[in-house]
């Protein structure tokens, strides 16, 4: 437990250093004003298309090393723990939902996003969760729904659809 919870910490800690870095991409320095524009406020306009990606990743490197200072001084339970980071039942739920994962990704390719997510959430409420068929079928149909309708529809973020991509256009033609 002790060595992931460092391990944990300095992979976050230098994930938000990246994340900082790359919300300030391309660098729109403004001689002018002597600032970033992307990662600050720019008058006028608000802030710059970096400047959420940035700060939040700022605030995730501070708990990375608020967590490694805490494990240094021994201050957390992981930090003087010598358990297993994972006992037997852990590795087996980390192995069938990350299986469930790869089975999702695979999925989008074939029958695109909305299909994916439906069977990925019969797999993940039916037969990890143990949820009730009435359940599992219900939220599995209602959030590709919902999602169909907030991405596509309102925002217009078009989704991958896969092989099922005909099915959509009497969709599009419909709400767009």
């Amino acid at each position: 437990m002790r060595r992931a919870e460092i391990v944990t910490a300095v992979i976050l800690g230098l994930l938000s250093i990246y994340l900082m870095w790359k919300s300030g991409a391309p660098p729109a320095w403004n001689p002018d004003a002597g600032r970033f524009e992307n990662i600050g406020i720019v008058p006028g306009e608000g802030v710059g298309s970096g400047f959420w990606p940035f700060w939040l990743s700022g605030v995730m490197l501070v708990c990375s090393i608020w967590i490694g200072v805490n494990w240094f001084l021994r201050k957390s339970p992981p930090s003087r723990s010598e358990e297993p980071y994972l006992d037997s039942f852990a590795k087996r739920s980390l192995l069938l939902v990350g299986g469930g994962l790869l089975g999702f990704l695979i999925l989008i390719e074939l029958i695109g996003f909305y299909g994916a997510m439906f069977f990925f959430l019969i797999y993940y409420l039916g037969a990890l969760g143990r949820h009730s068929a009435v359940r599992t079928l219900s939220i599995a149909t209602a959030v590709p729904v919902f999602s169909f309708f907030f991405f596509d529809v309102a925002m217009r973020i078009v989704l991958p659809k896969g092989y099922m991509e005909p099915l959509f256009i009497p969709l599009y033609d419909m709400f767009l």
